[in-house]
């Protein structure tokens, strides 16, 4: 059996199973869509989004690319947010970065990997704002470890700065923006802390978790 013929018969014993457990699961879910969440994540396919967090097919809307970020000229993500926002209503954004990133590793040592290069030009772009918090620290790992969740934390930032997140809010829709970090080697989530409601929340708090990130040792 080749590789893509394996993929095929998980797939049957995997509806397989989930039938047996619940004969209505794919009928009822074929008929609805209605996720609290939307998930913004890198396309690493170790950080599989429905699995960390427990939640079946359903759940959890998500959009995923490499070094998980947000940039204002992205089509294709912005569609994601507003589709979830405008029409699903989602009461949750997450980003959700991951520590051992190869794309903030490839951006932190300026590799040239071709056409992605320019891609992860954004991430070198926070590097250069944070360029003194990430040069104190230890080691390379630690340097890595930074700017993993620096830029989840601006990607954040400017998920809160789009129209169409600020129109949500200003009519008033329950909408919550969250700042996640996963680590490979143990499974587990971490909080970085920036959880934004709304402009007032914005303005108080995303400076005070940026310069925390900077003056602390990474949470890995």
């Amino acid at each position: 059996m080749g590789d893509i013929d394996k993929l095929i018969a998980a797939n049957r014993s995997w509806a397989g199973r989930v039938t047996a457990n619940d004969p209505a699961f794919f009928e009822t879910l074929a008929k609805q869509q209605s996720p609290k969440y939307l998930w913004i994540g890198c396309s690493d396919s170790r950080v599989p989004a429905n699995q960390i967090v427990g939640l079946p097919p359903g759940e959890i809307f998500v959009h995923r690319n490499v070094a998980n970020l947000v940039v204002h000229t992205d089509l294709n993500c912005l569609s994601v947010i507003q589709y979830a926002v405008d029409v699903l209503k989602v009461e949750h954004i997450i980003v959700c970065g991951h520590y051992g990133c190869g794309g903030i590793l490839a951006a932190l040592q300026n590799q040239n990997l071709g056409l992605i290069s320019n891609w992860l030009r954004h991430v070198q772009d926070i590097l250069g704002r944070h360029k003194l918090a990430i040069d104190s620290c230890e080691n390379e790992t630690e340097k890595a470890d930074r700017l993993c969740e620096l830029n989840v934390v601006n990607q954040v930032l400017n998920i809160s700065q789009t129209t169409i997140v600020q129109e949500a809010w200003q009519r008033g829709q329950n909408l919550s923006l969250h700042s996640w970090i996963y680590k490979l080697t143990d499974g587990l989530i971490r909080d970085l802390g920036l959880c934004i409601q709304g402009n007032q929340e914005l303005a108080k708090n995303s400076s005070n978790i940026i310069t925390k990130i900077c003056e602390t040792k990474p949470l890995a």
